[in-house]
């Protein structure tokens, strides 16, 4: 399957699908777990998310073993246009929170990256209002990092 998500090849996902069609609900039984989605958002592969997406939203929210989510590593990967299909197929997931608490709000505020920090805004604008583990929003970061 991570064969697949790494080529962004759509066909050869269905075809594991056809070889076994538990093989996304057995991913997903798994609490912390890399998942094709993870992988393809991470290569940057948006037909293949989508198609992941459509299939197991709820990838969309695994954490993998290092406490990171698809859309936050698409984020360190500089696929920015991955990240806004994401946050385009779920608002939510500006929300969405890795290890430490930080959402992709606190993560654009913290690079002073104003073009994410509008679009994730105007996606979702109670992002605001989310903490880190330490209690800190995404102004806290800005302020910090001079942002």
């Amino acid at each position: 399957m991570d064969s697949a998500a790494q080529q962004g090849d759509i066909e050869c996902l269905y075809r594991l699908i056809e070889q076994n069609p538990r093989v996304l609900d057995e991913i997903d039984s798994i609490s912390f777990v890399q998942t094709p989605l993870h992988v393809a958002a991470c290569a940057g592969h948006v037909q293949f998310v989508t198609e992941i997406m459509t299939l197991k939203p709820s990838f969309a929210w695994k954490f993998n073993p290092q406490g990171l989510r698809p859309v936050h590593l698409a984020l360190e990967n500089g696929h920015t246009t991955m990240v806004l299909h994401l946050i385009k197929m779920d608002k939510e997931l500006v929300r969405a929170k890795r290890r430490g608490g930080l959402t992709l709000l606190h993560l654009a505020s913290q690079s002073g990256d104003i073009n994410l920090l509008t679009k994730f805004l105007r996606a979702c604008p109670d992002s605001v209002k989310d903490l880190t583990a330490r209690g800190e929003t995404a102004l806290h970061f800005a302020v910090k990092d001079g942002g």
